[in-house]
This record gives C-alpha cells, structure tokens and sequence, in this order.
C-alpha cells in the first residue's frame, strides 16, 4: 500500500514538470485583482499584490514591502521593484493547486508554488522614520 502515495507524488511531479510556462497575457489573466502567497518547502516565502498594468507590491511578509512592475521576456516573467533595478525572472506554470514558479539565472534556482490557506496576511508598514 505504500507504493500508491509514491506514485501519486511520482504523477504529480510529472505534471508540474509537463505544464508549459504561462504567457505574459495568461500571467496577467491570473493574477491581476489578486494578493498570492507563496511557499517554498512548506515554509512562507512572501506574498505578492498583483495590481492593473502589470504594478506588483512584494513583501517577504516581514512588514516592509516593495513597490514594483513586471514585464514578460518570452517565456520569463521579470520583476523589477524600487530597491533592486535588475530584474529577477521566473518561469511560472499553472496547475491544478495553482501556480508554481522556478527562479532563472542560479543553478539551484528558488522552486515556489502558491500557498493555500496560509493563515498569513500581508501586512505593510508605513515608512521607518529617524534612525
């Protein structure tokens, strides 16, 4: 009996591996008007606020958030925030439990998927004053 769990993750690795990288325009379908969490090996990575013509608000769910924008580059899906000019692209591909994201450019890239039911808010704080 141990064997049918094995094959079900075995399936479902299969999937997420088959499915092909979404388009800027399903991108944009998919996340615009939306607040997504993600994981990353069932720890809270960050959450990100997904606004019309392609403005994104980041938060590593610490408090301080990121505005930013995206732009699609073929098959990747860069992202550019008011810290961090050089972009950072992803390859995103949608499945049955939602989105999962692999990081180009490391050889080990950062693998995320969309959290479900995270008990998480994003919460940004106002700018830091002083010193």
């Amino acid at each position: 009996m141990r064997l049918i769990p094995a094959l079900i993750l075995c399936a479902q690795a299969t999937l997420v591996s088959a499915a092909e990288p979404m388009t800027g325009a399903e991108f944009e379908a998919y996340t615009t008007g939306k607040t997504l969490f993600f994981a990353n090996r069932g720890e809270a990575y960050g959450a990100e606020i997904y606004k019309e013509n392609r403005r994104v608000v980041w938060s590593f769910l610490d408090g301080e958030c990121k505005d930013g924008y995206w732009y699609d580059d073929g098959p990747l899906i860069c992202f550019v925030y008011e810290d961090r000019p050089e972009p950072q692209c992803w390859t995103f591909m949608k499945g049955p439990r939602g989105l999962t994201a692999e990081f180009e450019g490391e050889e080990d890239g950062t693998s995320l998927y969309e959290a479900q039911e995270l008990n998480e808010e994003m919460i940004c704080l106002g700018p830091k004053i002083g010193v």
